[in-house]
């Protein structure tokens, strides 16, 4: 019987996580148990879940809320429970570097660990990967959720030898000439740059496919999302920036390609429904009957695919220009883009969306690159990028 944490448990990925794990209960055969539930601060469904599944192992970051039972409070508390209770497998699905503390101490106990929290290698690949390898070559393994990489998990296992490998991450991803990663477009695909400079949250909510986290959708909508994404995989699969593409499909259907040096190329299609991509890493390496319904190919009457518009999304660029920069090039990034996406939504409307891509870059510019071999040395760049950014915030304001 499996033993599981979900870490942010009361969100998108960790409701869905639940829901996922019931289904896979149902079917019978191999169970699984939830030893542990992690929240931010939404005590009451964190104490309805932990009801209704028997978990004694909670955590709330949230100080002040109030859960019976709850033996992890504050900041730290993920992490604390991490290392409290034991467990086969993790499900990291906080949101933002809030993760990387509880999802290092899962390293560290040497539990699997389902990745939806994309910002824990965008920030700290380096420190995770050295951590990764340190456990040995095929005894942990970092098992992607995000759809476009679970994709590409499942793309990658058609290379020749790829038999002899489990789950990621890998560094030898030969003989594949490039990937394909693909964005819907997000509900600014059509605008105008201006148009989108000027957008207001509750035009940069509105997406056109996918139903997420509020800090997730508006990344989605200025595709810092897929910048993020490409990092991951530069991760995960120790694909160079070179070998990293992203073709806009607003469709939602075709969620990754891999070219192969033979010019063949296989391409992993699904409905946009997180439940699937779930699922893959908790069932791996078995394939059970799934929650998702399979695309419909007599109403699906085209595929179109498109390269981005930099000019329009430039927030997309700078995934590349974190992999060839290294060290905590990447923490800068995720920390400027957390503190600004943050002051965007709260700011009613009295910051344009144009300028949270603005503010990320002057970071990057500003914000000196250090070594990322230590979670200090990556949390002291964390820092000072939310501090430039909240330095600068005022000049962004509508007036």
């Amino acid at each position: 019987m499996p033993r599981v944490i979900v870490l942010g448990s009361t969100g998108s990925i960790g409701t869905q996580t639940l829901e996922v794990i019931a289904h896979l209960n149902r079917l019978g055969g191999e169970r699984f148990e939830v030893v542990g539930l992690a929240a931010g601060t939404n005590a009451r469904l964190l104490a309805e879940q932990a009801s209704a599944l028997g978990v004694r192992a909670l955590a709330l970051a949230d100080e002040e809320a109030s859960v019976p039972g709850c033996a992890f409070r504050g900041p730290t508390a993920a992490e604390q429970l991490v290392r409290a209770v034991d467990a086969d497998l993790v499900v990291a699905a906080m949101v933002g570097m809030a993760g990387l503390p509880a999802t290092l101490a899962a390293i560290d106990r040497r539990m699997n660990i389902a990745l939806a929290n994309k910002e824990t290698l965008v920030a700290a690949g380096e420190l995770v990967r050295s951590r990764v390898d340190a456990a040995g070559k095929g005894r942990l393994g970092l098992l992607p959720v995000d759809s476009e990489h679970a994709a590409l998990w499942q793309c990658l296992a058609a290379r020749p030898h790829s038999h002899s490998e489990g789950f990621p991450p890998w560094m030898n991803v030969a003989p594949v000439r490039r990937v394909i990663l693909t964005a819907s477009g997000g509900p600014f695909r059509t605008w105008d740059r201006a148009a989108i400079a000027e957008a207001t949250p509750a035009q940069a909510l509105k997406h056109p496919t996918w139903t997420m986290g509020r800090k997730v959708t508006i990344d989605s909508a200025s595709l810092m999302n897929k910048a993020l994404e490409v990092i991951e995989a530069h991760w995960l699969f120790g694909l160079s920036g070179e070998q990293i593409e992203v073709l806009v499909h607003p469709q939602s259907m075709v969620h990754a390609m891999v070219e192969f040096t033979d010019g063949s190329t296989v391409a992993q299609l699904a409905p946009p429904d997180m439940r699937l991509p779930i699922q893959r890493a908790l069932a791996w390496p078995d394939c059970p009957a799934g929650l998702s319904k399979g695309p419909d190919w007599t109403t699906l009457a085209r595929l179109d695919f498109e390269r981005p518009d930099l000019e329009r999304f430039p927030a997309l660029a700078l995934a590349y220009r974190v992999i060839e920069r290294g060290g905590t090039s990447g923490a800068i990034l995720n920390a400027a883009n957390e503190a600004a996406v943050g002051a965007f939504l709260d700011a009613d409307g009295r910051i344009p969306f144009g300028e949270i891509t603005r503010l990320v870059v002057a970071a990057m510019n500003d914000v000196p690159v250090h070594r990322a071999d230590t979670l200090e040395a990556i949390q002291a760049a964390d820092a000072a990028a939310r501090a430039f950014v909240h330095e600068h915030l005022g000049r962004c304001l509508r007036r």
